[in-house]
């Protein structure tokens, strides 16, 4: 995996040069949880200008299983989708979705949310998931520290994920345009932060994502977090800020020097009948859309700019299929249609 910087009027544009294809930085990752961006098919993802989709280690490796997904293919062939892919290193869900979970220095127990079933997952098993699926990006395996958490709380979080980094460098299969990011840790704390970006960069990895922020501290205090360490950040790597988000964090953070993002916000809000248009939010299931025939959005690109605000509002209060596929495609148009125009500085 290759990475090639431009400053340009102070912003970072990139490309990351992967196995499986060009990544265009800024870049938003749309999420595709179960080997699928809900609501959509891949080639309606890729025409909306995503380069690359984020999967979910915690989820495929319960169901259907990576060694399944391995045997038949890897996950670019299983879900039909020959760009990159960045798996996550299941870490997070462990913490949010598992059950009755024992986490030691070895790694988490957990009982799947599925069926009950008791597995353990470790930086070296997470490795091994994510190689089997064949991810063009994979993440270490971290613990994502809770919010709020003490400073001795996340220090004491942090330095084991930083224990867990370097198992996961240790255990992680090279091969040509594929890498592995490390993952800076250590809450609000700008001085855990700093501490962290140093103990990933001496381990070595071919991008560093920022995890551990948009879990509940609000805007401003993920502002002056990115503002304090992102002068420690290596220079010349791909920097990915986890699970964010709104619009407007996106630009600040790019403007604060991230390349890389992805969120279920636009997705799961489609969803739920909230849509990002050129002209600002539309809440669909408001009544005052029931005879409006102005175009869901007349200035995208998505198939969203031929039917009527009204027509979607009648298929999302009839709780239709076709509601959830035209706005998470509008959704999706948005806010690669914003990366864009952030590229183009």
């Amino acid at each position: 995996m290759k990475f090639e910087l431009e400053i340009k009027n102070n912003r970072r544009i990139g490309v990351i040069k992967t196995a499986h294809g060009d990544i265009h930085t800024p870049a938003f990752m749309p999420v595709g949880t179960a080997a699928t961006v809900k609501a959509m098919l891949p080639e309606n993802v890729a025409s909306t200008g995503a380069e690359i989709i984020l999967g979910n280690t915690y989820h495929l490796m319960l169901r259907p299983g990576a060694e399944r997904i391995a045997k038949l293919g890897g996950l670019h062939k299983f879900m039909n989708w020959n760009k990159p892919i960045l798996t996550d290193s299941g870490g997070f869900q462990v913490m949010s979705l598992a059950k009755l979970r024992k986490i030691t220095e070895e790694g988490v127990e957990f009982q799947s949310h599925i069926d009950g079933s008791k597995h353990m997952l470790t930086p070296e098993r997470s490795m091994e998931i994510q190689h089997l699926l064949g991810s063009t990006i994979t993440m270490s395996f971290d613990e994502c520290t809770p919010y709020p958490a003490t400073w001795e709380e996340a220090k004491k979080s942090m330095e084991m994920s930083m224990r867990w980094a370097e198992r996961s460098k240790k255990a992680y299969q090279n091969r040509k345009g594929y890498g592995l990011f490390g993952i800076v840790q250590g809450g609000i704390y700008p001085d855990l932060r700093k501490a962290s970006i140093e103990a990933l960069a001496d381990i070595g990895f071919d991008g560093y994502a920022i995890g551990g922020l948009a879990v509940g501290e609000g805007q401003e205090v993920m502002f002056k977090v990115l503002d304090e360490i992102m002068p420690f950040m290596p220079e010349n790597a791909p920097r990915y800020l986890m699970g964010v988000g709104k619009p407007d964090d996106i630009i600040g953070a790019v403007e604060r020097g991230v390349d890389m993002f992805d969120c279920v916000l636009p997705t799961r809000n489609a969803r739920n009948g909230q849509i990002f248009t050129s002209e600002g939010v539309v809440n669909i299931a408001n009544s005052k859309y029931a005879d409006d025939n102005s175009p869901i959005d007349a200035n995208t690109s998505a198939p969203t700019k031929d039917y009527s605000k009204a027509y979607l509002h009648h298929l999302h209060k009839s709780n239709e299929i076709l509601a959830c596929m035209l706005a998470t495609w509008q959704n999706l148009q948005y806010y690669q249609d914003m990366m864009r125009k952030l590229r183009s500085v």
